[in-house]
């Protein structure tokens, strides 16, 4: 193999990380996260040995090691390109069924030019570049120039999409004039705007979560004495949580309840199954490993919640907005126990977006509808058990909501 002469660190990597896999993806290189990485390094290593380039930006990105102060990044492949959009499109990813070495390949493509600033300082050098990339339609043509050669590297984490070489920006200037929507300058420009409701006004103007999360992420939405740059990380939670609170207001005026309806859908690895009933609001999420013993839970009830999410974070309020999405449409208010049943296929940790989609694709399919809630609960446990030989009476026995269906006075008793 090449990379034992070429890369002789790559390779004892490779070596002690397979010790450690135990050989879990060896029958299938494609969903090895070793084997993507160094065939990612060796594709676009040669197209970020550039120290200055012209590239098209799709998005920016605050990191958030140092709060308050920060590094800001704008992402930007090294080269001129035609489809710039695509290296930050994770609702066109989902819905083409990219896969993770397609989506990983994209990412480490982009140059990820920074510099650092205090969340509050506005004002800095080079910020108003990141924010017309975070409010312009389409990708922003611009110059780049950097202080030193960049060097490969690939961060993953649970939380946000996967981020390619950082380098430390020494100049850049946008060569084009940015494609913003007049709907974006209106919120903009309105500093008595709350950013609740200026994330939800475009929402329902068509603008997805991603694009939301880059405007807040920059300081571009809410009152003049709020606005401020917001890490990625937590910006990405902040907009599913706008969203889904506002939904929640939304279908709690409904009188009609969805049926005992079982939905199931999957996406990267990602198999989700959602069990409504017709009941008031609230929500449970499980995840558990299908290799892995245990799960980990969060829940809510017809109030929400106050605190974090902190068994499940991020993707818990991913599913959540998907399911209220799924009862606005529905034009009913329901109680939903979402299962996360994570595969071996999931090798990469590619960001909670996943968590979202996977459980829209889910939730886009037909429902099995069901007369009562032991016929559902039958049917949820035979299915896991066919499927993944896992049994999820642990599951229901430990779940917050149904209990409180079993055994408490119904909310709706106390509701007119």
């Amino acid at each position: 193999m090449d990379i034992t002469f070429k890369f002789p660190l790559i390779f004892i990597f490779i070596m002690v990380s397979c010790i450690e896999c135990k050989g879990r993806y060896c029958d299938n290189f494609r969903l090895c996260p070793v084997y993507s990485k160094a065939r990612v390094m060796f594709q676009v290593k040669s197209l970020i040995e550039k120290q200055d380039f012209f590239g098209a930006s799709p998005a920016p990105f605050v990191g958030h090691y140092g709060y308050p102060n920060v590094s800001v990044g704008i992402l930007t492949p090294p080269n001129v390109i035609n489809d710039a959009w695509l290296y930050d499109a994770p609702n066109f990813w989902a819905a083409e069924n990219y896969n993770i070495p397609e989506i990983v390949q994209f990412r480490s493509a982009l140059v990820n030019s920074r510099f650092y600033a205090n969340v509050r300082d506005l004002k800095k050098k080079y910020l108003d570049v990141s924010q017309e990339v975070a409010m312009a339609s389409k990708p922003v043509e611009m110059q780049v120039n950097l202080e030193g050669k960049p060097r490969f590297s690939l961060s993953l984490d649970p939380e946000t999409i996967p981020r390619g070489t950082s380098a430390k920006l020494k100049k850049i200037k946008i060569t084009e004039n940015p494609k913003i929507s007049n709907k974006v300058e209106k919120v903009v420009d309105d500093i008595d705007l709350k950013a609740n409701d200026a994330v939800f006004y475009l929402y329902e103007k068509g603008f997805d979560e991603n694009f939301l999360m880059r405007m807040l992420s920059v300081g571009t939405l809410g009152m003049k004495k709020d606005r401020r740059l917001v890490p990625t990380r937590w910006s990405i939670t902040a907009i599913d949580d706008i969203l889904g609170k506002n939904l929640m207001t939304e279908i709690k005026d409904y009188s009609n309840y969805a049926g005992y309806l079982a939905y199931f859908g999957n996406y990267l690895g990602n198999n989700y199954l959602l069990l409504f009933f017709p009941e008031p609001w609230s929500y449970e999420l499980f995840e558990s490993y299908v290799s892995k013993p245990g799960f980990s839970t969060d829940y809510e009830n017809y109030y929400g919640r106050k605190d974090y999410a902190q068994s499940t974070a991020g993707g818990y309020y991913t599913v959540r907005l998907a399911i209220l999405e799924k009862l606005a449409e529905l034009k009913k208010q329901g109680s939903c126990i979402a299962l996360r049943f994570i595969t071996d296929e999931y090798s990469v940790p590619l960001g909670v977006w996943v968590t979202r989609e996977a459980t829209r694709k889910a939730l886009s399919s037909k429902p099995i509808e069901f007369s009562s809630m032991e016929l559902m609960l039958n049917y949820a446990k035979m299915k896991i058990k066919r499927m993944f030989n896992l049994d999820i009476s642990n599951f229901l026995e430990k779940s917050i909501l149904l209990n409180n269906i079993k055994t408490q006075k119904k909310i709706s008793s106390f509701i007119q």
